[in-house]
């Protein structure tokens, strides 16, 4: 059972993604919480504190971030899907680019 956490990272400005609405859901889409980073591009808590092991999605809009900023964008959001297994806390960031974006597994 587990806590998600998550954080934005705009890396063509070289600033943290402020609010951007972030998802997150079952794997079967059904969803569970909804946050905004904040100007730190960091939602601190999202959905329950005790998460089942499993498959989850965090989906994050990022096409009304860059449209804020006069920027076109090729991925106006971004789904991860990823594991939680039994450990107490998971945190996914998130570094995104117009053209671009990536993640990995954060502490």
């Amino acid at each position: 059972m587990s806590l998600v956490t998550t954080h934005i990272l705009d890396t063509t400005a070289g600033t943290p993604a402020g609010g951007v609405v972030v998802i997150l859901a079952e794997s079967t889409g059904t969803e569970i919480a909804r946050g905004r980073t904040d100007s730190d591009g960091r939602v601190g808590e999202l959905g329950p504190e005790q998460l089942e092991q499993g498959a989850y999605r965090l989906s994050f809009h990022t096409g009304a971030y860059f449209q804020a900023k006069g920027l076109p964008t090729f991925f106006p959001e971004v789904h991860i899907t990823f594991s939680i297994g039994t450990e107490a806390h998971y945190h996914v960031p998130l570094l995104i680019s117009p053209y671009s974006y990536s993640t990995y597994r954060g502490s």
